[in-house]
């Protein structure tokens, strides 16, 4: 079965393609076809003006079509397609999911934060680890940052917070919503420790690129830090030259580490795991599942 998930983020929209394979035994393989990204960055409309505009709809339009030719091409048999933050506080979002129904043929839903992680959870990397630690699910997007603890094969709580990285580009997050995090994640971690960390996210992605660590080896929490100084000390151009980052990872790899970097220490975590997965692989295996249910 070939399946398609489309992410239109904050920063960026995401088209994964992926082959599923069933065994005797009931596992399943997903296998990716294809994953193309497109940098809309939706939320600087949005988070600066509060709608979407006719500029940044036009490029969403044309990149849902080019997708919608892709998941032809790949004879993609059902495709589950979300929208998280940016469109979330969009003020005319509902006009622009009508247009692109109409021009594309595609029903996008717009999902809440708690959603957002609820379906992250659903790769459920967690449960091929330790049972005798805890782990913290961080995926920082561009709107926001959700947050998921998971102790002894249960999921203890799942948080969205409006902080992320274009946001924080924008100034539009506040000391009162920082310390609502420190005090959500402080709290309610205090009874799981020991706590190991798991990142999802382009940037965290990227960060690990860089590091040449070995797949499955997780970063130190200091390395995390001395990217972050080195990173911060840096401009946009000199990130873009030294590190081949394209220009929508060079700005928000800063603010994106800074959120790491916080909710890893408020958790007491001294190192992250980087399984290279993300919101569009939980969307896969949650169309799968209502495949499934159907059949």
């Amino acid at each position: 079965m070939i399946l398609a998930a489309i992410d239109i983020g904050s920063n960026a929209a995401r088209l994964l393609i992926t082959e599923t394979s069933v065994y005797k035994d009931g596992t399943v393989d997903y296998t990716k076809l294809n994953l193309l990204r497109i940098p809309l960055r939706l939320g600087f409309d949005v988070f600066d003006n509060g709608f979407i505009s006719d500029e940044k709809k036009r490029q969403l339009i044309e990149t849902l079509k080019a997708y919608k030719h892709l998941m032809n091409i790949y004879k993609v048999e059902a495709v589950k397609a979300c929208a998280t933050s940016a469109m979330r506080d969009a003020s005319n979002a509902p006009q622009i999911l009508a247009e692109v129904k109409q021009a594309t043929g595609l029903d996008i839903q717009v999902i809440s934060g708690q959603e957002e992680a609820n379906i992250i959870y659903e790769t459920h990397i967690a449960e091929n680890l330790s049972l005798n630690k805890s782990y913290l699910y961080i995926d920082v997007g561009g709107g926001s940052t959700e947050v998921t603890l998971f102790s002894q094969n249960h999921t203890i709580f799942k948080e969205s917070f409006n902080i992320g990285t274009i946001r924080m580009l924008r100034n539009k997050v506040t000391d009162e919503q920082w310390d609502h995090m420190k005090w959500y994640i402080k709290t309610h971690v205090r009874d799981y420790q020991p706590i190991e960390a798991i990142g999802t996210g382009g940037n965290i992605n990227k960060i690990f690129s860089i590091s040449k660590r070995k797949e499955g080896k997780p970063l130190p929490l200091d390395l995390l830090k001395d990217y972050y100084k080195e990173l911060s000390y840096t401009s946009i151009e000199d990130r873009k030259h030294l590190y081949q980052f394209r220009d929508d990872r060079a700005d928000v790899i800063v603010p994106a580490l800074q959120v790491f970097i916080s909710v890893m220490r408020w958790a007491n975590a001294d190192e992250i795991y980087v399984p290279k997965i993300g919101l569009a692989d939980g969307l896969i295996k949650v169309l799968y599942q209502e495949r499934q249910a159907k059949a």
